[in-house]
């Protein structure tokens, strides 16, 4: 038996990266005879440049930008097809993670200091520029990233909006003639972890915001800007930013990108496991292992376990997820993808000790499935 361990992240406490190792140690530790392959995923959301850094051997690349409240940090970003394509986490440099708790300001906090991270990608002889898109503390439409990369949004006297979202219910107009003009030689690339629209009571406000530290006004607030610039967006590219698929990613940065920068937004994990052949990998195995956080019905939006077993049930493959949390009832849907999804829990206990345990939590999971695995196939041989 030849286990492919393809792991998400764990958010809030376990990176890809370890999560496999986990899965793995427990295994090794279990009387199932077999061998197994580490293969971190990715969907977009935080820690995915990095996993795509090593799986494609790039280089990474550090730069001073602003953090979403316009303080200076260090910022990386990797190069990969010998500089030609540039992967850009939107995390590193505007995510939620650079903010304490009572930091968060989600009328003022922007997202310039990604599209610095784009100005020094495409100053590196980039000309395909990836960007994943989760994680970030920001609903303001991607107007501070196209701020960075010389647009200017006006309002009715002409001036430039100067508090970004805030001041968005006041825009009147956007200036792209000094927009960076390598940016037209560019194929840019979303890639988005939620399928949510940009407006209305499951866009990007109503769903993020309150994460984000957005109060019931603030939310009505993000709303009303994002609406109006979707609005200006409408009638000066044609673009719609409210109906675009994905567009609600990021605090709306996904339509912003689309309408302005012709982006393309894209489901994360399908590029992920093109971009880094997956399929090589699952071809050697007889077993896959995945699993995040939390495995529920919006796992099947588009999630990295989703992904991953999509591929395994194409080579009819079973797969095991594992989780902090599990649905309490059945769900069909999941069934459908999943042979079995185990929650690895072992004790009652408040989040931030599950989160604190995963590790632990996930060694034992595996020993325990590696014994039922071998136990099951001495069964066979009976």
């Amino acid at each position: 038996m030849h286990i492919l361990i393809a792991p998400n992240a764990f958010k809030h406490s376990l990176s890809a990266d370890k999560a496999a190792l986990a899965i793995q140690e427990g295994l090794r530790r279990s009387k199932l005879v077999h061998s197994s392959t580490c293969f971190p995923i990715g969907d977009g959301g935080d820690g995915t440049t990095a996993i795509i850094i090593k799986h494609c051997k790039g280089n990474t690349e550090e730069l001073i930008v602003n953090d979403p409240l316009g303080r200076k940090i260090s910022a990386p970003y990797g190069l990969i097809d010998s500089g030609r394509t540039a992967v850009i986490e939107m995390a590193s440099a505007s995510g939620i993670q650079l903010l304490k708790p009572g930091e968060l300001a989600p009328l003022r906090a922007n997202s310039f200091g990604t599209g610095e991270l784009i100005l020094s990608a495409l100053e590196h002889g980039a000309r395909n520029i990836v960007i994943t898109m989760g994680g970030s503390a920001t609903v303001d439409g991607g107007v501070g990233m196209m701020q960075a990369l010389g647009a200017r949004f006006l309002d009715a006297d002409q001036n430039e909006l100067t508090t970004i979202p805030a001041d968005l219910e006041f825009l009147n107009a956007v200036d792209l003639s000094a927009l960076d003009k390598r940016l037209e030689q560019c194929v840019i690339t979303v890639w988005c972890d939620v399928d949510n629209l940009l407006l209305g009571s499951k866009g990007s406000a109503a769903i993020f915001g309150p994460q984000k530290g957005a109060s019931v006004e603030d939310i009505k607030k993000l709303d009303a800007g994002l609406e109006r610039l979707a609005e200006v967006a409408l009638l000066q590219t044609g673009k719609n930013m409210a109906t675009v698929t994905y567009g609600g990613t990021a605090g709306g940065a996904a339509a912003g990108l689309y309408a302005f920068l012709n982006a393309d937004l894209t489901n994360g994990i399908n590029h992920f496991l093109e971009l880094t052949n997956f399929d090589a990998a699952l071809s050697k195995a007889t077993l896959v292992i995945t699993g995040e956080g939390s495995i529920d019905e919006q796992t099947l939006q588009g999630k990295g376990p989703f992904g991953v077993a999509c591929q395994a049930r194409n080579k009819k493959m079973p797969v095991i997820a594992l989780a902090g949390k599990v649905p309490l009832q059945q769900h069909n849907g999941l069934l459908e993808y999943f042979d079995a999804i185990l929650p690895i829990g072992h004790r009652p206990t408040d989040p931030d000790s599950a989160f604190a345990q995963t590790e632990s939590d996930l060694i034992r999971t595996a020993e325990t499935l590696g014994n039922l695995l071998a136990l099951n196939k001495s069964y066979i041989y009976l």
